[in-house]
């Protein structure tokens, strides 16, 4: 593993990229760099796994093919950690790599970029993925029956108990919770919680697919998040108590 350090340390915080392509990692280290990041390299998943370990990054870039442990496993393993369970992951995948790429969703990854890529797009969605993870101006705790959600702590209960949301799923449930009643199209929930203008519409499934099995009774048979067929998904409140209130 390797540590940029021929640079300032940036201020938007610092980032582990992983890559076994030398190339690739210098040309992301360099426009993440020039976004004002303190960026960390790794090869291996092993390389990234003992980076993580020894200084926590902000968000992990990580490629899905590597040649220890593969990508998967990595981000599995990092997501094993309760300290790094909301770290944000942005996958590196082939065009090739659907099948690997839902299972990174599946996993809990916030978002991808499929290669050949423009590293300039990579920096700008690892800001899109930061900035999200943040402070938020709209800080009501919304309340429907046994859930509730801080977005200026980031913190989700159900039943007063923790749910473990990736930085992604708390933005999806935000989202849901503060529009109940209306029905959203993939396209749209695209752009209005990830800020894509275009993207896979899978990545929508398989982040509703998780949120369901975190907040409803019967996953299979969803009260809260209901698909719209022909359409989307619409957020129906399961309790008349719904309600916002200020943030604390």
């Amino acid at each position: 593993m390797t540590t940029s350090g021929d640079t300032p340390a940036g201020t938007a915080g610092a980032v582990l990229v992983v890559d076994d392509d030398v190339t690739v990692r210098d040309v992301v280290r360099r426009y993440l760099e020039l976004a004002g990041y303190t960026v960390a390299l790794a090869g291996t998943g092993q390389e990234a796994l003992r980076a993580h370990e020894q200084r926590p990054a902000d968000l992990v870039v990580l490629d899905l093919m590597l040649p220890d442990l593969d990508g998967l496993e990595v981000c599995r393993r990092i997501r094993g950690a309760p300290e790094a369970a909301d770290v944000p992951v942005v996958m590196l995948t082939a065009l090739g790599e659907e099948e690997n790429r839902i299972a990174g969703l599946q996993l809990g990854a916030d978002d991808y970029v499929t290669k050949p890529f423009s590293p300039r797009e990579l920096a700008l969605r690892v800001t899109s993925v930061l900035r999200r993870t943040g402070p938020v101006a709209d800080a009501r705790v919304v309340t429907d029956g046994p859930l509730t959600l801080n977005p200026a702590a980031r913190t989700a209960t159900a039943d007063g108990a923790g749910l473990a949301l990736t930085t992604r799923e708390f933005d999806l449930l935000w989202f849901f919770l503060t529009h109940p009643g209306t029905a959203f199209t993939r396209d749209e929930l695209l752009e209005r919680v990830w800020g894509w203008d275009f993207g896979d519409r899978s990545t929508v499934t398989v982040h509703v697919r998780r949120l369901r099995e975190k907040i409803e009774r019967v996953p299979a048979e969803p009260a809260r998040i209901t698909t719209v067929w022909g359409v989307g998904y619409r957020y129906d409140a399961g309790s008349a108590e719904y309600r916002t209130g200020p943030g604390s």
